[in-house]
């Protein structure tokens, strides 16, 4: 993608309130350099070691790119907390359980913002707390922790290629996130490349995009 194509892009995120992340799992440092040069400065990784790489090799280039702000967005294993904890993400966006959420508080040692990521489509195939426990959690990680701080929710369209039960699993994440916009909730953190366009009318303010970046 080009600069003016990204511009264009952009400006349809942007005009409808959301806020574009650039995952970048699937390239190497040299296309984030290109998009960062665009002035992209949310970038999303799924995987902590590749997200330490990415750093590391931009720092190594300039230090410019530590004003990146890089989303911890996959499935966060125990043996990796410290790992990424030392990254200093801007947001972890997959915090699916309360279980999950205590691991990580009593290793940090500064606030971090996390979303609560919700499987609304009910897939096996994904991960993230089911639609009625979803406020519960997002609750209970407020109570019990000090460092770590629920701002919104997260998910994963429906694998369907009914647009209808795509659009279904984005508003019934929606709902969940309104019912705690009270409670100090921002980021509705829902589309990819695939059904952005469907997120945003669903009412997304964070999209996360990868292939039709690159």
């Amino acid at each position: 993608m080009n600069k003016a194509q990204f511009e264009a892009l952009l400006e349809q995120v942007e005009s409808s309130g959301a806020k574009l992340v650039a995952v970048s799992k699937s390239v190497d440092t040299h296309d984030v350099k290109g998009l960062a040069g665009f002035g992209q400065l949310d970038f999303g990784e799924n995987r902590v070691q590749e997200l330490e790489r990415k750093i590391e090799g931009l720092a190594g280039i300039s230090a410019d790119y530590r004003r990146l702000r890089w989303h911890f967005i996959g499935r966060l294993q125990s043996n990796k907390i410290n790992a990424l904890l030392a990254l200093h993400p801007a947001l972890w966006q997959s915090c699916e359980s309360v279980d999950a959420a205590l691991s990580v508080e009593k290793r940090l040692s500064y606030e971090l913002p996390c979303l609560v990521q919700i499987n609304s489509a009910n897939e096996s195939s994904k991960q993230g707390a089911s639609l009625n426990e979803a406020v519960d959690i997002y609750h209970e990680i407020c109570e019990r922790c000090k460092l770590l701080k629920p701002v919104g929710v997260m998910s994963i369209g429906a694998n369907n290629s009914d647009e209808s039960v795509i659009a279904k699993s984005f508003e019934d994440t929606y709902k969940v996130f309104e019912s705690l916009q009270k409670h100090g909730a921002k980021i509705c953190s829902m589309g990819m490349s695939d059904d952005w366009r469907i997120a945003l009318k669903c009412g997304s303010n964070m999209l996360r995009l990868g292939r039709i970046l690159w």
